[in-house]
């Protein structure tokens, strides 16, 4: 860490700010360090203790004394000073700092101390009460009861009142999660402190205890309350574009039905449901029928795209797509303002209603994940601990992103393991309890709400009743290879598509093509009935087992059913499984082709239930030929005898659910979280293993053909700066290759104690760098610690406004010392913005540990070193354009901080 010179060396070698303590030179192993007094460069120092009266000293920079954070080594022996102990005690009690002294004499919460100039009047003398003992923290100072406006760090809880906005990010910009983790736990830590003080600081301390489970309580009951309201809505404007209930024009054809008395009604045509054309030519059959239905439906489905569209440009950009690359994108650290609030919120519930109902081939699941965490992030505000900490705020909206997943699907215990498996990026086992309250409120919420209308809160509830044969596990992976296959094209071609999108004119007419995109989908959609249908009933309807009250034409077969409680028989396919299986074919193509155009338009959109339907039809019909082998050879070995009996062996809705799993994890690349989703979604507990096979070999033939799935693909084509913690780093470069400035380029830095503001301001205008590190001097680039930005305009701003006597030629001091008494304006002390502990890394390290580093700790920045001397910086951006490099890609394409 530190290298101090032994006896015979002359010069002091300091690695960084942090470590840079005057040591009691008293000490017998440390010499007295003689060196020219310059400006900014280490003093001699004499052999007498050092004291903090400074003006005898004008060329010294003395850092304050608690800056390393120390483990307590406070001295035991009766009051007397350890010459090892780096703490020199004023006369009052007070240590070197100011810290621990009474608050009259500058240790207190005084101006000079809020500003980090801390410094006791007294000489040190040997003997002191009152020593507290220093804390080891990132940041040097813990709070003490008369210290805690003293906070040295850029944007620590209190001093960030003083200048409005410090530890805030830009727009577009990467978090720091080592700095807001710290924030939150020196703010933890006064709170404790404080709750012994009186009973309201009890109250606050309890109170910000139970915040965080009140924020996930919050926002599971409106995730359920929002989540209800769009199934309720979509459900009746999908029935909508079919006909109207006379009687009562807000319900739907379900619910329409459940007031007549008939006994059976064909596929809900009951009679107090009213067809379009039954409305205006008073019959349901026929060619002119047929022709105002096909009419009504397009219109209709022009009508919802139309204003899904409308709604999402004219208020809220950002509530188009899913929604989850973005998501995963914030999730990791990445600042996109108004992406989570509540105009987002608003369009985004109201646009996927519409654009559901307007029969375009996608799912509303992606998008309920993005309306958590809308609901997350503007709750969070409600409670400052989360609102105001951008790491904490992550916290909350990973919890939210499981609501979104458990009332999408109602899967609670699926949405948990997708918030871990896909979308968050740091997890804590605090947050996995949350997200699991938070997924069980919104599920209980939306079963109360029941908007589906059955006793299942799931979606697609089935009751298989015969177990599946060992033989069937190789279909199975077989369809898992197959869902790989239809996963990968999709993504391919979905990214030609979006790409071309982007590049080419049509990008500037986005209404204009949603239209299209819609006319095309509802004519090519209603001949077929199977593309005509809700794309979520058509799924229950492929999953479903044939029984006697099913009477859709895939459950075609010869049987006759003369005693309802037999098993059914296996049979042989009538003409209707035939008609069928080809519509099933038809339908796999055109929504694959629709689904490829219309994921990325700029309406809300999700992939779950397209990719279900695509697989399930897969899965469909390879379990009617399945079945159909079955029937014909019930004897061959590899039934095992299992179908000689006549009894139906196969389940071809099983296929359908397993095949529906394999095109969903070929396009995601879930794993864990997509079984459990499918099996809470269907209820069929006892198909895990064939679910399992079928998801393992999905992701393996999809890894195989292409590294991403859809939502890093989406991520890497919008430039977001997401460093995926999945990958493996395999080069071996250095931090010397990465850093900026290369080599023989000079560097932007701020010294601690001789630049104006003139300077600064000039530094500032002429750069565009996020943040400057703070060194010594220009000649002896020793590192001090680091600044941002966006902290030094405000600071700057801010002095400017309020503080008397500061001018363009004003001195900006990083350092506690106290300047020399000239002629000149008053200076201008910044250290309370200045980062004393930034990471740093020496040239020489090698890439892997510097992109683990980036990965595990979140940061936004590192400097690099050598011998102590700052060479250069490597933000997220340098390591991800690196990354890319390495990859032979384009590393321009990572657009932003």
């Amino acid at each position: 860490m530190e290298k101090f010179p032994l006896k015979g060396t002359s010069n002091l070698t300091i690695s960084s700010a942090a470590t840079n303590h005057p040591l009691s030179a008293d000490h017998t192993s440390y010499q007295s360090v003689g060196s020219k007094t310059g400006k900014g460069s280490p003093a001699s120092i004499g052999s007498e203790r050092i004291t903090t009266s400074l003006t005898t000293a004008p060329g010294v920079p003395v850092y304050e004394a608690d800056e390393d954070g120390m483990i307590d080594i406070t001295p035991g022996n009766g009051g007397l000073t350890n010459p090892n102990y780096p703490y020199s005690y004023a006369a009052n009690g007070g240590r070197q700092d100011g810290v621990g002294a009474p608050s009259g004499s500058g240790g207190g919460p005084t101006a000079a101390a809020a500003a980090g100039a801390s410094a006791s009047a007294g000489n040190g003398g040997d003997g002191g009460g009152g020593i507290s003992s220093p804390t080891h923290t990132r940041f040097g100072r813990d709070f003490h009861h008369s210290d805690h406006e003293g906070i040295s760090f850029a944007g620590m809880t209190d001093t960030s009142d003083d200048i409005p906005g410090i530890g805030q990010y830009d727009d577009f910009h990467t978090i720091d999660w080592q700095r807001d983790i710290a924030r939150d736990r020196m703010r933890h830590r006064y709170i404790v402190k404080r709750r012994q003080d009186s009973f309201w600081d009890l109250l606050k301390g309890a109170h910000d205890a139970w915040s965080g489970w009140v924020c996930v309580l919050l926002v599971g009951l409106f995730t359920g309350c929002v989540a209800g309201v769009i199934d309720i809505g979509a459900s009746w404007m999908t029935d909508l574009k079919f006909g109207i209930c006379p009687q009562a024009f807000w319900l739907n054809r379900e619910q329409c039905c459940w007031s007549s008395n008939e006994t059976s009604f064909d596929s809900g045509n009951c009679s107090q449901w009213y067809a379009w054309s039954e409305i205006f030519t008073s019959s349901r059959e026929g060619f002119g029928a047929y022709v105002i239905s096909y009419f009504f439906y397009i219109m209709w489905a022009m009508l919802f795209a139309l204003l899904a569209a409308s709604l999402v440009r004219m208020f809220a950009p950002y509530a188009c797509g899913s929604g989850i690359p973005e998501i995963k994108t914030i999730l990791s650290g990445f600042i996109i303002r108004s992406y989570l609030g509540k105009w987002t919120l608003i369009i985004k519930s109201v646009g996927i209603m519409l654009s559901v109902s307007a029969g375009l081939s996608l799912g509303k699941e992606g998008p309920m994940v993005h309306i958590a965490s809308c609901i997350g992030n503007i709750l969070s505000y409600l409670f400052p601990k989360y609102g105001r900490n951008e790491a904490k705020k992550r916290e909350i909206l990973s919890a939210a992103a499981a609501a979104g997943v458990s009332v999408a699907f109602g899967a609670p215990i699926g949405g948990v393991l997708f918030s871990l498996e896909e979308v968050s990026y740091y997890f804590p086992l605090k947050t996995l309890w949350r997200s699991f309250f938070c997924a069980l409120i919104a599920a209980f919420i939306l079963r109360s709400i029941n908007p589906f209308g059955n006793e299942h809160s799931v979606l697609f509830y089935v009751e298989y009743n015969k177990p599946w044969i060992f033989f069937e596990l190789v279909p199975f992976i077989g369809l898992g290879i197959i869902g790989g296959f239809i996963a990968t094209f999709f993504i391919k071609a979905n990214l030609w598509w979006c790409r071309f999108r982007k590049y080419s004119k049509l990008g500037q007419y986005p209404v204009t093509e949603v239209l299209i995109v819609t006319f095309i989908t509802a004519v090519i959609a209603y001949p077929n009935p199977y593309t005509r249908m809700n794309t979520s009933e058509l799924i229950y309807l492929l999953f479903s087992q044939c029984g006697i009250s099913n009477q859709d034409p895939l459950c075609d077969y010869n049987r006759n059913f003369t005693d309802v409680n037999s098993a059914i028989e296996i049979a042989a396919a009538g003409p209707g499984v035939h008609k069928a299986v080809w519509l099933l074919i038809l339908a796999l193509a055109m929504k694959l082709v629709m689904t490829i155009f219309t994921f990325g338009m700029k309406v809300p959109c999700g992939l779950f239930i397209p990719s279900l339907a695509l697989g399930a039809i897969t899965g469909r019909v390879v379990g009617i030929g399945m079945e159909q082998l079955a029937y014909n050879y019930p004897k061959i070995w590899i039934f095992s005898g299992e179908c000689s009996t006549g009894d139906d062996c196969i389940t071809p809705g099983l296929y359908a659910m397993v095949g529906a799993a394999a095109v969903l994890g070929g396009v995601t690349r879930m794993t864990v979280s997509l079984v459990v989703i499918m099996f809470e979604l269907t209820g069929g507990v006892r198909y895990i293993v064939p679910l399992m096979a079928a998801a393992m070999a999905s992701k393996w033939v999809g890894d195989a053909l292409g590294r991403q799935g859809i939502y890093d693909a989406h991520i890497a084509l919008n430039g977001y700066p997401f460093l995926d913690s999945k990958d493996e780093f395999q080069h071996t470069t250095l931090a010397a290759d990465v850093m900026q400035p290369k080599r023989n380029e000079t560097l932007a830095v701020i010294t601690q104690d001789s630049m104006t503001v003139d300077d600064i301001e000039t530094l500032l205008k002429e750069t565009e760098h996020n943040g400057y590190p703070v060194v010594v001097s220009k000649e002896n680039q020793y590192l001090v610690g680091f600044v941002l930005r966006r902290d030094l305009n405000l600071a700057l701003a801010n002095a400017r406004r309020i503080i008397d006597g500061i001018t363009g030629q004003s001195l900006v001091i990083f350092t506690s010392a106290q300047p020399v008494q000239n002629l000149g304006p008053s200076p201008l002390k910044l250290k309370k913005i200045l980062d004393m502990a930034p990471i740093t890394v020496t040239d020489q390290t090698p890439m892997e540990t510097v992109v683990d580093m980036f990965r595990k700790l979140g940061l936004r920045q590192t400097l690099v070193t050598h011998n102590g001397r700052l060479l250069g910086v490597i933000t997220k951006k340098d390591v991800l354009r690196h990354v890319k490099q390495m990859d032979n890609e384009d590393p321009n394409t990572v657009l932003f901080n």
